[in-house]
Parts: C-alpha cells; structure tokens; sequence
C-alpha cells in the first residue's frame, strides 16, 4: 500500500468527515448487527498482551497454519524513489504506514507484539521515537491522523466487528463511531455480486452521513483527502479484479487506476497520480514462516506455533502434516517439537505426480490421518482443487515409515464424463478402532447433477471382499468433504456445500443417521476437525474481510478465522483475530514438547 504524504490512500480519514471503504460484507454473513454490542472504548495499553507473554510457559500448544507475507518492513523515499531508507532501525512486520497531515509523524500496523496480532504505531520520519498508541488483541490497522494532530482515527475489529474509532493522543481515551456497521459497510444490502465497494463519507461528529461516488461493476477502495480538502482520491477496479489482486493463483494481471473526484458533489471524476513530494511504502517477502513458530496467542490456555498444512498428531506425539508451503506436498512426519523429520510419501519422488502440478498448488498429498497405534498413515494423493475436474486422486495407506503403500481405491487420469462412473478420491480420516476409513469422493458427471459421484464413502479394512479388494460403503450422495472420526467414534465431522456458494460443518454418525448441521453464517464454514476434549474447530469467514479484499496479495481466502464450538454447535468463539488467512489447527499436549 502507497501513501501519500499530501493525501494518503488509506481505508478511512479524518479530517472535515470521516471516510471508510472497508468491506466486511456484513449483509451477506447474515449477522444480527443490532443485536450486538458496540465495543467500549479503549485507551491504548500494553496489559492486553501479558497473557500473550506468560503464554510461553504454557503447556498445550495449537499448531495452526497462516498464509501471509514473511517479512513486511517500512521505507521511506522520495516520489522520484530517490533517497529510500528504511523507516524503522528495528523492523518487525510492519505495513500501510500513513503521513501525519504535517508530514512529521507515519502512523502504522505493526505485528511487533506477536505474529498475526495487529496494532496502531506512530513514529517521526527520522525513525524515532518508536510510541505504541493503540494494543489491543483485535485487528486495529488503516489509522490516520487529525489535521491538528490530536486524534488518531482506525479501524478495529474488538468484538469481532469491525468499527471505526477515534483515539484522543492527549488524554489517551477513544471512542466509537455511533454509526452502524451495516451503515458504514461498503457493501450493504447485497450479495457478494453486487454493487461492489463504494466510497461513503460523514462528517466528524458522525452527521451528515452520504454516499459519495459508486460505480456500477466496481469496487472503489482506500479514500483519502487531496492536499487542499476538496477532492476525494481513491483506487478504482472492476468487481472480479479485486480477486484477480489477492489471488494465490496464476490468474490473470490485475489492473487498478488512482481516480478523484469532487467531495461537495461526487462529479468531475479525475483519473490522475497525485502531485507529492515522498511516499511512505511497505516491502514484503512470501517467506514462509519455519514449522512450529511462535505466534501470537488468543487464548490463556494455549500457545499458538505455525504448521504446514494438514496436521494431526498420534497418541505418541508424533507429527504428520503435509508441506504443501514448506515442499512438495509430501506428507513427512515429526517430532511435535518440529524435528526429526521423515518422508512418509512423497507422491513426485515416487513418480505419480508432476513438480509442475504441485507447484500450483494443485496437487499433493493431503490429510494424512493415523491410526490409534500410531503404525498406520493413510492420505490422499492425487489432483485437488481445480485439478480434481480432469484428474484422478487416490487414497493410500501405509506404514508410518512410508512402507507397504497400497491404494484402497481406484481412479484415473484423466477423469471423463459419461458415467464411468471412475471418481476423484480423498481427504481420508481413520476411525478410532483402525477398522474403517471415511473419505471424499468427485465424479466428472457431478457437474451435471449425477449425486452418485458426490458423497462420503467408508472403506472397511476388516472385511475382504471375493476379489480381494477392501469393501466400500455409501455414507452420502452430496457434496461433502473434508471428514474426520471423533475420538469414541460415534461421529464424523465434515464440510457440505448447502448451497451453489455456501458451505457449512456438519456431522453424522458412520452408519449415516443423525445428520447435523451446526454452522449456520452465510459465509463459509469449512476445514473442521476435532479438538482434543470433543469440541471442533473449523475455518470460518463469518467475521468478513479484515481489510479491503483487493489490499491483500497470494491469499485466496483472506477472509478465514478459526472458530471453535462444542460438538452440537453451541458456544461457538474466534480461536484468531489476525488480518490473515488462519486454519489448520491441531492440539498437542504438554508431554510431547
């Protein structure tokens, strides 16, 4: 993110009015908006964050993953990029840094209390000094400051809602904006196709509330004053780019335009670059974070540390996940600590799968499972997400070493319609007596409405069919995936896609009764395993975007948070509150690090 030091781009400003262009979509999570309690005001503290510091002693530790930048640090420079330097002598993760209106002060999101906590810093241009203003565990990020310089003006995400609020620097007290959140959402009233993000603007003391400039098709971002306070200046993109922005995937170029217009009547639209002197900028890198880094910690009870993908931990505290950021979407196991590392399958070595296809991200081995003795992984190895469409995918079962593998189904390469009836298999999960294991399956001709193809299916590893084969029952016929076997048995969790764009977490009993549903949110539900103590905890999009969609870079899903809640759906609560892409939990008790 560039700002300008005459008129930053930012998500929201302060001055004459208040400006914001975020984009939590919270229409389409269905929320009840009313019915929650606008967060109190907060002064800036550094008490939230002991917790976070005594966690290092803690003795249960949740492994989780997080696609983000490795490194993002701060220059300075002038417009022609001539004098670059780096703003801070001590960076730690810091981004969109703005100019104070006398060019004295940058304001910015620093992550220097812990991996993935995001809170409000100020610092002269010279660098120093280095002030904390607002510590908090939630999401504070797009500050800006006063013309007088008095009050610092952010979005914060407390209570799991993102609101705008207005911090006095002299007497260290805030406030919230007594605006709704629906009434400030740029996306209000509609379906993620709608009318796209829009520029809304209020005066300061929250009057005068009005829409500004919109634009059929496209999403208007970052709003900022020009120099003299009569022109807004803003991003301008289509709807479908802001995706084509964020993307993991090799989409396509995304292209935005710096456009202004005139605040008293939204008209006289100006594709232009600003006139300044020095910008303010962010430099990040895709490193990946090492298997088990400290993170930041929101919860009391347990330390949070990055894994790889997939992970999930036997009854001897050995690791298995699969590096699909770390390597080639082998599955390796490990100690819980994150040494002794082994490959159990690595599907490219072994000559199954091209380098090509896994660095896509469109192939791997995934969701390996152990069985309850801890001798036994299985996992599925084949082509996943927009791969599945013509490619096969296999379930597998070894010994934990990587020996004896064997397929327990059949699938080809390339899949074709016309009910052959050859599926996509995979995301396999062993039952807790080792006798069955449930997975996913995909057909060619499920697009077209065949439910044969769709479905979770159970493999029976104590019965022998007459041609030698393990039997394979039907557990379901829609589309559901991603399964897991509680700890008794009794139940598997998994992901249904209730309708064309929503998936919620459910559960069912293997002998196909007792279909729950226990996520409820218009937004996604997914990825849900099982906690240590029966509870389950999934990936969830109910909270909205945490920035503005087309701000974020190589995430694909840059809304996810986890969530944890009881077996039959109650007490449902964000286990994280990062800008982030967090999922993958997996617990691992205190004797095994």
């Amino acid at each position: 993110m560039l700002s300008f030091l005459a008129s930053p781009l930012l998500a929201l400003a302060i001055g004459p009015s208040v400006a914001y262009a975020a984009c939590p979509y919270a229409q389409q999570m269905g929320l009840d908006l009313n019915a929650r309690d606008i967060p109190h005001p907060h002064p800036p503290s550094l008490a939230a964050h002991q917790s976070h510091r005594r966690g290092l002693s803690k003795d249960v530790v949740m492994l989780m993953n997080r696609i983000a930048p490795g490194t993002s640090e701060l220059y300075i420079s002038d417009i022609d990029a001539g004098n670059e330097r780096p703003l801070l002598s001590d960076p730690v993760f810091e981004y969109h840094a703005s100019f104070s209106p006398d060019g004295q002060w940058v304001l910015f999101t620093s992550e220097r209390n812990g991996d993935g906590n995001s809170d409000i810093w100020r610092v002269h241009t010279n660098g120093s000094p280095l002030q904390p203003l607002v510590i908090i565990p939630a999401v504070e990020d797009a500050v800006v400051l006063s013309p007088n310089g008095r009050h610092a003006a952010y979005v914060a995400t407390e209570g799991m809602i993102a609101n705008i609020w207005v911090l006095d620097l002299v007497t260290g007290t805030g406030v919230v904006s007594r605006q709704s959140v629906d009434r400030l959402s740029s996306d209000r009233n509609t379906k993620w196709a709608g009318h796209g993000w829009e520029t809304f603007m209020g005066l300061s003391d929250e009057t005068g509330f009005r829409k500004v400039i919109g634009k059929d098709g496209y999403a208007l971002g970052s709003p900022s004053w020009s120099a003299e306070g009569k022109r807004i200046v803003y991003y301008e993109m289509t709807r479908e780019t802001t995706w084509d922005a964020h993307s993991s995937f090799d989409v396509k170029p995304a292209n935005s335009s710096i456009v202004s217009v005139d605040f008293a009547t939204g008209t006289d639209r100006v594709v232009e670059f600003p006139d300044c002197k020095r910008v303010v900028y962010e430099k990040v890198s895709w490193d990946i974070r090492p298997q088990n880094k400290l993170l930041y910690s929101w919860d009391a009870n347990w330390t949070y540390r990055f894994t790889d993908v997939f992970p999930t931990v036997n009854t001897a505290g050995r690791l298995a996940i699969t590096q699909k950021q770390l390597g080639d979407s082998a599955v390796i196991s490990l100690n819980a600590t994150g040494t002794d590392n082994e490959t159990v399958f690595d599907p490219v070595a072994r000559g199954i799968l091209s380098l090509s296809s896994v660095e896509q991200g469109t192939s791997g081995a995934f969701q390996s499972s152990w069985s309850s003795d801890g001798n036994w992984l299985t996992y599925g190895v084949g082509y996943w997400f927009a791969g599945r469409a013509s490619n096969g995918g296999w379930i597998v079962r070894s010994k934990a070493d990587g020996s004896e593998a064997m397929n327990l189904t059949t699938s080809a390469i390339p899949l074709s319609a016309g009910g052959n009836n050859t599926l996509n298999t995979g995301f396999p999960s062993f039952s807790p007596d080792g006798t069955k294991i449930v997975f996913r399956v995909w057909g060619a001709d499920a697009e077209d409405g065949d439910t044969s193809q769709l479905g979770l299916r159970i493999v029976h590893l104590d019965q022998v069919t007459a041609n030698g084969t393990y039997p394979i029952a039907v557990l379901t016929n829609w589309w559901d995936t991603l399964p897991s076997f509680s700890s008794d048995g009794t139940k598997i969790v998994f992901t249904r896609r209730v309708s064309g764009s929503n998936y919620e977490v459910c559960t069912i009993a293997p002998d196909g009764s007792d279909l729950q549903v226990l996520t409820s949110s218009e937004a996604n539900d997914a990825h849900a395993v099982w906690s240590h103590d029966g509870r389950i905890m999934y990936s969830t999009g109910e909270y909205g975007f945490q920035s503005e969609c087309a701000l974020y870079d190589n995430t694909f899903q840059p809304y996810g948070q986890i969530n944890i809640m009881d077996a039959d759906g109650r007490n449902k609560r964000a286990l994280t509150k990062s800008l982030w892409e967090d999922s993958m939990p997996a617990y691992v008790p205190g004797e095994f690090l």
